[in-house]
């Protein structure tokens, strides 16, 4: 059996980060994970092909040779995944769609005629079962969140990992908060399902043993959700770099509740972790009431930021704006707030409604929907009728975007967060694509932009107060760079 397994290609979004990969000569961001996992559930003696279409194009030579194409998307790869449809359908190829875009109740307009609904560990043997005899069903829904034991190793093989920034791993499913706009609970439940330390080292293992030394990201819905297992996977990873001398570093999702966890915040930075991504949402206290963030009220939100980055780590934040408690300063006081604390990576976003989550349920009943979310928050449109008005919201929010990332604000939270940041734990591996990235970024930033004034003097007092933080502070130019392209288009 010849399988396909196709990667639809992201749209230009802030997490792309495909202006900022030039640097360094990298394609993508981080690898199909869902694939790779999905690969690994069926035959290995069945032969296979992963297109990542976000690396290379994907060849009617590719849909001619497979006997099933296998595709994982999200709502933002929905027009992707329609086009995908189209040319299966023409060359009479049956495609397999799985991922957060699919959902029980059909979407004719996707056009995809065999879907997969929720995780594939206990559907993977009636799947291929039908797949060997040629009668696949139109829908397979798990009927349960599945134990992580039943999980394989990802095909590495499969992959090109030169095309790659990061390497992609998860210890965990699952988030124990029930955020109203979030639909990680509908997807993979409030119960934090882990893997076993020894299974999870083992993906480390087998990357190390690829020759991978770069950064790895720790995929998780909450990487603090179950704190024990949390502390015993962590005690395992400084185990393996011990024995192994790895020197790969690693990134993750967690909650803010983390800054009152000093234990586990020394534990990740002595494991590797250097970046973490936290959904910080709003300064607004009455909004992140509305839609039940609670732990982010448990302490000061600004200290808790502070605490994480003095600690080691660097954070990188979500930001929402479109809540109903909202008011019309909630604008200059997101921005106040990110600045203050420096959160340099700021993935602001209008509100949106995701199709499974409490919010769209909501809504829907106050009859304020309107369209399907288009899965990236940081479009300026909204999918439901807001409280404020609407073109009020987009406009200013076009505003905050351009004033985060012009220069001058963007250096200044870089000076802020490394004023904050205590780096400890592994030194990362410096390579030779580092370096030119580093050369290249002079060139670009501080010789052909309109902003190497400020450039200059970021880059000066940098080398004055952090030289030790150089590379931190160019390879967050380099991100700012890929920023401000994106919000130009906004």
């Amino acid at each position: 059996m010849n399988i396909l397994l196709v990667e639809p290609r992201t749209p230009e979004t802030f997490w792309s980060l495909r202006h900022a990969l030039r640097f360094v000569g990298k394609r993508v961001a981080n690898p199909p994970l869902g694939l790779l996992t999905m690969a690994g559930l069926l035959p290995r003696e069945w032969s296979y092909r992963l297109v990542d279409t976000n690396a290379v194009e994907l060849g009617d030579d590719d849909l001619r040779w497979a006997d099933y194409v296998m595709v994982s998307a999200m709502e933002i790869h929905r027009e992707a995944v329609m086009a995908l449809a189209g040319r299966c359908r023409d060359l009479g190829k049956p495609l397999i769609g799985g991922g957060p875009l699919f959902m029980a109740e059909r979407d004719e307009t996707l056009g995809v005629p065999h879907v997969v609904v929720g995780e594939a560990e206990e559907l993977a043997a009636d799947l291929v079962a039908d797949m060997s005899a040629g009668a696949v069903r139109a829908l397979y829904e798990s009927p349960r969140f599945p134990e992580l034991a039943l999980t394989p190793l990802p095909r590495w093989d499969l992959l090109n990992l030169r095309h790659y920034a990061t390497m992609s791993v998860q210890s965990c499913r699952g988030c124990p908060f029930d955020c109203e706009f979030c639909d990680v609970v509908a997807l993979n439940g409030r119960r934090p399902r882990t893997k076993d330390p020894v299974q999870f080292i083992g993906e480390l293992e087998s990357l190390r043993t690829l020759g991978w030394q770069g950064p790895v990201f720790v995929v998780d819905d909450n990487f603090i959700g179950d704190k024990k297992r949390c502390r015993e996977l962590l005690l395992a990873m400084i185990d393996w770099r011990a024995r192994t001398h790895s020197r790969m570093t690693f990134l993750t999702e967690a909650s803010v509740n983390m800054a009152a966890e000093p234990e586990l915040l020394e534990l990740m930075v002595t494991a590797g972790f250097k970046k973490v991504f936290l959904g910080l949402e709003t300064p607004s206290a009455a909004s992140l009431k509305e839609c039940r963030k609670m732990q982010n009220l448990r302490g000061d939100l600004a200290d808790s930021v502070r605490t994480i980055q003095a600690a080691g780590l660097e954070v990188m934040g979500g930001f929402i704006v479109g809540f109903d408690s909202d008011e019309s300063d909630i604008f200059q006081r997101q921005f106040e707030f990110i600045q203050k604390t420096g959160v340099v990576t700021a993935m602001v976003g209008l509100l949106q409604a995701m199709p499974r989550s409490r919010l769209y349920r909501r809504l829907a009943g106050e009859g304020r929907l309107r369209t399907v979310s288009a899965g990236d928050n940081t479009k300026a449109v909204f999918n439901f009728e807001p409280r404020l008005d609407r073109e009020f919201m987009i406009e200013n929010y076009r505003g905050l975007i351009h004033r985060l990332y012009e220069p001058n604000a963007y250096y200044q939270r870089i000076r802020t967060f490394m004023d904050a940041h205590h780096p400890r734990g592994p030194r990362p591996r410096l390579t030779w694509p580092d370096v030119g990235a580093g050369f290249r970024s002079v060139w670009v930033m501080g010789v052909t932009h309109r902003g190497r004034r400020a450039y200059w003097r970021f880059l000066a007092t940098t080398i004055a107060r952090h030289p030790d933080q150089l590379g931190v502070a160019l390879t967050l130019a380099i991100m700012g760079h890929h920023f401000r392209i994106v919000a130009a288009g906004l």
